[in-house]
């Protein structure tokens, strides 16, 4: 659904995006992260015919997205960081203007918006001027207007930003949503915990390049290693850090609990559990630790 091949583009000297190339199929959701400054931005605009590369090549659904450009902005919908509402407008005025734009039916424009309308909690500020909008409900009317055409492909800027959790939550279920009726979506975030959640497929971009892709437990276990176990015991431990020493690598430890780091767990895990038993120790749990996509972020920009 999305293709990018080698894309760059400059602004004089400064080389913003670095021979970027990406593939997102059809219903995939991909999350762009990266530091302020990156290239995800100006990525996304080349990719929705807002700017135009330098050189290099990108397509949505198969249209080029220079030679293309009007039959693009028709199948996509563009969620930007700073998204320049028409403050003296009504809500629904503004959803009128923007479904004109995009050819579609008065009724279509009048179902479509109170559908999305009342999905976002808007419909009743719907006749009230944007200006009297908090900025959460702001936020929530631009990705309303980006969803009103019903696109196939959605970029989407920092979508849940100046959201109270509810709304937040609201806006996660309704990508969720689309990802099942096999919507495409680029995702640009900061929020990892919501990258993770919602994204089948992250790419981290620095310095305007992509420097490492995949599912959030890919990158976990290419960047991360091994999986970080703890075991609890209904005791002190009793010397089960040396039991341990020289088979595993133990990272921390308490009481009557310690974390280690093992290649194999499905192999040590029953063996140390069968030889804890032998020696009638009460294990209370023994577990992986879920490691976070924070984990993963830091790891690459420490690097």
């Amino acid at each position: 659904m999305i293709e990018a091949v080698n894309l760059i583009k400059k602004f004089g000297n400064f080389v913003a995006v670095n021979d970027i190339s990406l593939n997102v199929p059809e219903g995939e959701v991909m999350a762009l992260l990266g530091p302020n400054g990156a290239g995800k931005t100006t990525t996304v605009r080349m990719l929705s015919s807002i700017l135009k590369p330098t050189s290099g090549q990108a397509r949505i659904a198969g249209y080029d997205t220079v030679t293309q450009a009007k039959m693009v902005r028709r199948l996509i919908g563009v969620l930007t960081e700073f998204p320049g509402l028409y403050e003296r407008m009504t809500g629904m005025a503004y959803l009128n203007f923007f479904g004109e734009l995009q050819g579609m039916s008065a009724e279509s424009i009048r179902q479509r918006s109170e559908e999305l309308l009342k999905r976002f909690e808007l419909w009743e500020a719907h006749d009230r001027q944007i200006g009297k909008y908090s900025k959460g409900m702001k936020q929530k009317l631009t990705l309303v207007r980006a969803m009103l055409h019903d696109p196939q492909v959605l970029f989407l800027d920092e979508p849940t930003s100046a959201m109270d959790p509810h709304s937040a939550k609201l806006v996660r279920d309704s990508l969720a949503h689309l990802r099942e009726e096999k919507r495409t979506i680029v995702l640009c975030t900061h929020n990892l915990a919501e990258a993770e959640q919602l994204a089948d497929r992250i790419a981290i971009v620095r310095h305007g390049k992509i420097i490492t892709e995949g599912t959030p437990s890919e990158l976990k276990q290419r960047l991360l290693g091994e999986p970080l176990m703890e075991i609890r015991l209904a005791h002190t431990l009793n010397g089960l850090a040396a039991h341990l020493e020289h088979r595993v690598k133990v990272v921390a430890q308490g009481e009557n609990w310690l974390r280690y780091l093992v290649a194999n767990p499905t192999q040590f895990n029953p063996m140390l559990l069968s030889e804890l038993a032998q020696q009638q120790v009460s294990v209370v749990t023994l577990s992986e630790v879920p490691r976070s996509l924070e984990e993963v972020y830091l790891t690459i920009v420490e690097q």
